[in-house]
């Protein structure tokens, strides 16, 4: 079980890092980097939800321009400690 969530956690990692557009790399990367050892195993499924999501609208929750979004497993919680992440290069 260990290793599975270890795996888990590495692969999501990846994906984060590799999104497809080189500023949501950072951004999403770099989220996922500071918050991934504090998940439990439900936020990880919420996260591996939440990287589904395409760049552009990733993008635009972030930056207000979304104001309410629901996606089916993905808490309100989870949608805030994204938008509060503070990307520090």
């Amino acid at each position: 079980m260990n290793n599975d969530i270890k795996n888990l956690k590495k692969r999501l990692i990846y994906r984060s890092l590799y999104r497809g557009t080189k500023e949501m790399d950072k951004l999403i990367g770099s989220f996922v980097k500071e918050r991934i050892n504090d998940f439990n195993m439900n936020q990880l499924k919420e996260l591996e939800t939440f990287l589904s999501i395409d760049d552009d609208t990733l993008y635009r929750i972030y930056n207000d321009q979304i104001k309410t979004f629901k996606i089916e497993n993905i808490s309100t919680k989870f949608i805030q400690m994204y938008k509060s992440h503070i990307y520090k290069e």
